[in-house]
């Protein structure tokens, strides 16, 4: 096993990306990182060999200064509270870009818990922890379907699977996976925001569509609101929207945003349930 203490680039709280500041990470390959931080902020962080130590880094987002955006937004009437008080919170990633385009097309729709466990179910069925594309390619839309995945999600997941080099992705400009994805159906701008996010380590793409940001729009004003015009809260935002986006969820579930109420949200979603 390895040993790698980092300095963070920037603002950096493992804390509040893992529980009591410790990290564990699936790697390909069934091997495990784990990391945690020092009181003096360095990142002490554990792999196999240095290939797991470089993806370990990444999955953690130590390379990335987030400096800019919360200086930038610090004085933002909605998200300066948030990124005031969570300076130094960072998406964590996972390991391929498979795995996050995996997670990507088993949470369209679905209750999270559930669309957690479709995952892991396709992992065990690839054999490994970490969904890798050549392991994908070997499944079929009808063994997904027995995992509890809609036959046009697994009809998706394994064209994408057979059609795109997804690691490769990392490579090209946001505006050119963006392009290439979207013309995928039943890839949506959500699904391209969790790719973004947890597959490629970028933070301009947000989660357009999120439930918890539908929710975060009808607490500020009072009007549930179909999921693309969620995209108003994070348009302001520019490169940092992804960023943006979660941190504003993680924000108001401490109270953080100005004028969200949570008794607001409900009452608004029973008017619109009514009218459906």
């Amino acid at each position: 096993m390895l040993v790698d203490v980092v300095r963070p680039t920037g603002p950096y709280r493992l804390r509040l990306m893992a529980r009591r500041g410790t990290w564990r990470g699936a790697l390909p390959g069934e091997r495990v990182a784990t990391a945690f931080q020092r009181p003096d902020g360095r990142v002490v962080v554990r792999a196999p060999d240095e290939e797991g130590l470089s993806t370990a880094r990444f999955m953690l987002a130590l390379d990335d200064d987030t400096t800019a955006f919360h200086e930038r937004f610090a004085r933002d009437p909605l998200l300066g509270p948030s990124a005031r008080a969570l300076r130094g919170y960072r998406t964590l990633r996972l390991a391929t870009v498979t795995q996050a385009t995996v997670r990507a097309i088993c949470g369209q729709l679905i209750e999270a818990r559930r669309a957690r466990a479709i995952e892991r179910e396709i992992a065990r069925l690839c054999g490994e922890t970490v969904v890798t594309r050549e392991a994908l390619r070997r499944l079929s839309p009808v063994e997904l379907r027995r995992l509890g995945l809609a036959q046009h999600r697994a009809s998706v997941l394994v064209r994408l699977a057979a059609t795109i080099d997804l690691e490769r992705l990392r490579g090209y400009p946001s505006s050119v996976v963006d392009d290439r994805l979207s013309r995928e159906r039943g890839i949506g701008a959500w699904s391209v925001g969790v790719i973004a996010l947890e597959g490629l380590g970028r933070y301009d793409r947000g989660l357009v569509g999120d439930l918890s940001l539908v929710k975060l729009h009808a607490a500020l004003t009072g009007r549930w609101v179909e999921g693309w015009e969620t995209a108003e809260l994070l348009e302001p935002y520019g490169e940092w929207q992804g960023l943006a986006g979660e941190v504003l969820v993680l924000g108001w579930a401490r109270g953080l945003v100005r004028g969200a109420s949570t008794d607001l949200a409900r009452v608004a979603r029973r008017r619109a349930r009514r009218a459906a």
